[in-house]
């Protein structure tokens, strides 16, 4: 209820915008009483582009009814009576409105919220004087945008004033012009008039003659000002909107569309559309205007020909103003939800297209049918250049045609394509080193839309952004890559699909850093010294000042072409492994903090050797791609009194499908402390997963547990209902870390890096299996000898 208390606090062109948004499709009177309840519903969890949710939009449906009945009935005595028969009219009149289309009550509500909390938060902005210079920058623009609608919307209300003014001119004009020729006539029927008589007449008759001549004559000139005077009006309305036109087109939709691009890789939200549909929805009224004052001019023109240049002015004002309509209409028809950039053949995508102008031009009384094709870089270049007139497609796209709808609630005009498939893709050939996850494609939409009772018809095209066509999960990180690095290195009004095969090292920090925090939902990004290591490990460079790679540039071909010095994966490809890992299974952990990820091996033990016994630090592997290894401190086994760094043989998704990260270290009782001095309980206890339930049926179940069998020390206090076993017996580990040896293990354990290798050491599920196959009477047996 807090939004609607909000809302109702806003004043002037706000409070204003706000009533709007109300109607006969959804009355303000249900916004007021079920405030509360609107406010807290799931509108947000209804997918509307799916329509296997359209279950879940009816229950919405079918508790608001119920929610207003309820209403209705707990209002009682005189003053309520009205309001009771109210509410109780308005249940009826929203379960018959939207019981066969509840999508659209969604769509209303949700397009409702959001544009109140939009106006409360500028309203918020403005009293404020908050938000921060981009902020503030961002008021001021919208302002000028908004002056300028005024100034438009006046000079139309001027010409518009002027060009009755004229009407009425040329109107009384006519009149005289009639009484001129009445007067004519007159004169002439007076040879049949006695001389004496005649001589009289005449003379008064050719006196009132020369009146209305020289007033003719006059007005005359004057109409012919008048009509200069509003032609030179028109053109300077049209100048005006020209400027506002390219400003809201060339530069607020241009910016919207590059947010979109950027939130592929993972940037904020673009933001919605209402604010820019409503300035296009002005431009389209204020063009419409002037394009029918125009087409007055020329009917007055018309009329009452002048002599003069007044015809091929008006010419080329109404050349002028359908060359503006034309633009408008056919840069408003935009990708407003993008189909997904890494496509993969015989696989349902969707998207969704949408026209700004709305239902302000009518273009929804004849419904448009929108196409979608599949076309090359090649092709989409042809078709930017006009050299394609008809639509070749390099590949075969399923439930590729659908009919734009026009929703009353939004004033929407939009087309959702739900079921695409792309059957088949059709490749051109490659370029040099350029492998398929390199091609890019895009998919075109294209329609056809009338205007003014076809008086006039637009063909009108648009692109989605790059699409990478892969037919196996495999091929998705490399196309993942192409997508990025256009994403992000790609120029507004660009040839398709051109992007510089360099860019600076930090353009690229920014793109990684971006991506790596949208996948990981948070705030904690990479820092200064997770940049330094990437870029270590992309230049094969050991320094360790941020300076160093300020000024580099990394080419294409060491992001994502050419294997790191001694591996057998890309940068990218082992960027995108952690990412992928972290998502999936250690997302938390980044987020609290735990894991330090990029440090190398040997700065990890310069880290470790500097802390007590046990303590521990969590890394990227540097040897496999999406792997994460345990670096921690201990005494060698092999040798009193030294101590070593010790590396965990790395973990990969696979091993965290069987057990966590969180249990995993759990299960190490030689791992104390995080790096740098974190009680590893206090960190990763909530993790734990929690101990088995107690047997039933006499049955125990199983538990599976890692073990190192070089530091393994019994545990203290095993969960209930479950037998721990290690390996081979041990002699207990003290808080001081002094490991025991194991003397009966012949081989070492460890490969020539110190790491341990964990398909040599126990693996506690076959452990597990094997001693279930015993006599229990031998395995206790085995465990006391």
């Amino acid at each position: 209820m807090a939004m609607w208390i909000q809302a109702q606090q806003l004043q002037g062109d706000a409070l204003h915008q706000m009533q709007a948004l109300y109607g006969q499709h959804f009355p303000i009177e249900v916004r007021h009483y079920l405030a509360q309840w609107i406010e807290s519903q799931p509108w947000d969890s209804v997918d509307l582009d799916n329509p296997g949710e359209e279950a879940k939009a009816k229950r919405l449906l079918d508790s608001l009814v119920a929610e207003l009945q309820r209403k209705a009935q707990l209002q009682g005595g005189e003053d309520g009576f009205l309001l009771k028969i109210k509410l109780g009219h308005l249940a009826s009149q929203f379960k018959s409105t939207y019981d066969r289309c509840p999508f659209e009550l969604v769509r209303c509500i949700k397009h409702i919220l959001q544009s109140e909390q939009r106006l409360v938060q500028e309203a918020t902005n403005a009293s404020s004087g908050g938000g921060g210079q981009a902020m503030d920058t961002l008021s001021q623009r919208h302002q000028q945008i908004n002056q300028a609608f005024e100034e438009l919307r006046l000079a139309t209300q001027e010409t518009e004033n002027e060009l009755r003014k004229l009407q009425h001119s040329q109107e009384y004009f006519i009149i005289q012009y009639q009484e001129n020729l009445r007067i004519q006539a007159q004169l002439t029927s007076l040879s049949s008039v006695p001389p004496a008589e005649r001589t009289q007449r005449e003379a008064a008759l050719q006196t009132k003659r020369a009146t209305v001549e020289a007033w003719l004559a006059r007005e005359a000139s004057t109409l012919q000002k008048y009509r200069l005077d509003l032609a030179e009006q028109h053109q300077k309305t049209l100048g005006l909107l020209r400027k506002q036109q390219t400003l809201i087109l060339d530069e607020e939709l241009i910016q919207w569309k590059r947010r979109q691009q950027l939130a592929g890789n993972g940037g904020p939200h673009e933001g919605g559309l209402d604010v820019l549909q409503s300035w296009c929805e002005k431009l389209a009224d204020l063009i419409w205007q002037n394009r029918q004052q125009i087409r007055r001019c020329e009917h007055l023109t018309q009329q009452l020909p002048l002599p003069g240049s007044i015809e091929e002015l008006l010419n080329k004002l109404n050349a002028d103003i359908t060359d503006i309509i034309s633009a408008l209409v056919t840069s408003t028809f935009i990708i407003e939800k993008q189909p997904p950039q890494v496509l993969k053949t015989q696989t349902k995508f969707a998207a969704t297209v949408r026209l700004l102008v709305g239902g302000k031009l009518n273009v929804h009384m004849n419904p448009p049918q929108v196409k979608a094709v599949i076309v090359s870089e090649q092709q989409a270049k042809a078709l930017l250049k006009n050299e394609s007139t008809h639509s070749e497609s390099s590949g075969e796209i399923l439930n590729n045609n659908c009919v734009m709808e026009y929703h009353q609630a939004t004033g929407t005009l939009s087309a959702h394509f739900r079921n695409m498939s792309l059957k088949r893709i059709k490749r051109s050939d490659r370029r040099g080193a350029e492998s398929v996850t390199e091609e890019k494609f895009t998919i075109l939409f294209e329609s056809q839309f009338s205007i003014g009772g076809n008086e006039l018809v637009f063909h009108v095209k648009t692109l989605s952004l790059p699409v990478v066509v892969i037919v196996h999960g495999s091929q998705d990180n490399n196309a993942t890559a192409t997508v990025l690095w256009d994403n992000a290195f790609a120029e507004p009004g660009r040839v398709p699909f051109l992007v510089p095969d360099k860019v600076l090292w930090t353009q690229l920090c920014e793109a990684l850093d971006m991506k790596y925090k949208a996948e990981m939902h948070s705030g904690r990004g990479l820092t200064e010294d997770n940049l330094v290591f990437l870029a270590q490990k992309a230049f094969s460079n050991g320094s360790n000042n941020p300076e160093d790679y300020r000024n580099m540039t990394i080419s294409w071909a060491q992001f994502n072409r050419e294997n790191l010095p001694g591996r057998n994966f890309t940068f990218w490809q082992w960027f995108d492994g952690v990412v992928e890992l972290m998502k999936k299974h250690l997302k938390p952990h980044w987020n609290d903090g735990a894991i330090l990820g990029f440090v190398n091996k040997q700065q990890a033990q310069d880290m470790l050797l500097s802390k007590p016994n046990g303590t521990f630090l969590l890394r990227f592997s540097d040897s496999e791609i999406g792997g994460i290894t345990i670096a921690w401190v201990a005494e060698n086994p092999n040798k009193q009194g030294e101590r070593l760094v010790w590396n965990l043989l790395p973990y990969t998704t696979k091993d965290f499908s069987i057990r966590s990260l969180a249990d995993r270290i759990s299960d190490l009782n030689h791992l104390l402390f995080l790096y740098p001095d974190r009680a590893k309980d206090e960190v990763f206890a909530k993790y734990y997963t929690p101990p088995l339930s107690k047997p039933v049926d006499g049955y125990v179940k199983p538990q599976i547990k890692q073990v190192v069998p070089e530091f393994t020390t019994p545990n203290p206090e095993p969960c209930a209902g479950v037998t721990f076993m290690d390996q081979t017996a041990s002699s207990s580990a003290s808080h001081s870390n002094n490991f025991g040896v194991y003397s009966s293990i012949s081989d070492n354990m460890l490969d020539p890096d110190g790491d341990f290798d964990l398909e040599d050491t126990m693996d506690v599920a076959r452990h597990v299996e094997e001693l279930l196959r015993r006599p229990m009477a031998n395995q206790w047996s085995s465990q006391q000898s």
